[in-house]
C-alpha cells in the first residue's frame, strides 16, 4: 500500500470539496481549483477528511494513488494559504520592476524583457528580490522556472536570475600560466 496515498487529508474550516464524476473541486478563501482523477483512482469524503483509494494494485495504479493524494493535498493548502517561490536578480545593471500585470527584465541583452503574468499569478519585486505568488503550487513553480530560464547564473560571475538561496559554485575561470 503508498504510505503517501493512504493518509487522510485533513479540511480546515472554509475549505470545500465537490466530487463529481472524476474531477474533484477544492475551493477556498483564496480561489477554487479543480483536479481531473484517474480512472483506477477514486476520492471519498469522511467528515471532515478526504481519503483516496486505487482499485487494482498494478505498480502505475500504486504511483498514481500516491501522486493524486499529494495533488490534492497541495490543492488543499494552495486555496487556504497559497504558495510563493523568489527568485534573486544579481548582476551590474540587472533589475526587475513590475508593469502593469507583467514583469520587466532588464538582463544583460540589448533589449529589455517583458514578462506577462498568467492568470492566476502575481509577482512581487523589492530591490533584488522577485516573488512569485499563486494558489497553484504547479504553475507557481513553472512560472519560476521560465523566469529564471530567461538569464540563468553564469558559472564564472554568478550574474543571472537564482532562486532566493540557492548557492552557485563559480568555476575558477583562467588560472596563470605556471612556469616549470
Amino acid at each position: 500500500m503508498s504510505r503517501v496515498g493512504q493518509e487522510p487529508i485533513d479540511l480546515p474550516s472554509g475549505v470545500e470539496v465537490k466530487v463529481e464524476g472524476g474531477v474533484v473541486t477544492v475551493s477556498g478563501p483564496k480561489g477554487q481549483l479543480a483536479h481531473t482523477l484517474p480512472e483506477t483512482v477514486s476520492v471519498a469524503m469522511e467528515g471532515k477528511q478526504l481519503s483516496v483509494s486505487r482499485s487494482t494494485d498494478d505498480k502505475r495504479d500504486r504511483a498514481l494513488h500516491g501522486l493524486t493524494r499529494a495533488l490534492l493535498a497541495n490543492m488543499v493548502l494552495g486555496v487556504t494559504q497559497g504558495f510563493t517561490k523568489s527568485l534573486e536578480v544579481q548582476g551590474v545593471g540587472y533589475r526587475a520592476q513590475i508593469s502593469g500585470q507583467g514583469l520587466t527584465l532588464t538582463v544583460g541583452y540589448s533589449h529589455k524583457v517583458d514578462f506577462p503574468a498568467p492568470p492566476g499569478i502575481s509577482y512581487a519585486v523589492d530591490g533584488a528580490r522577485i516573488t512569485i505568488s499563486g494558489i497553484d503550487k504547479q504553475l507557481v513553480g513553472q512560472v519560476a522556472a521560465r523566469l529564471r530560464a530567461v538569464r540563468p547564473p553564469d558559472a564564472y560571475t554568478g550574474k543571472g536570475l537564482r532562486y532566493f538561496g540557492e548557492l552557485i559554485k563559480l568555476k575558477p575561470g583562467k588560472a596563470a600560466k605556471k612556469v616549470k
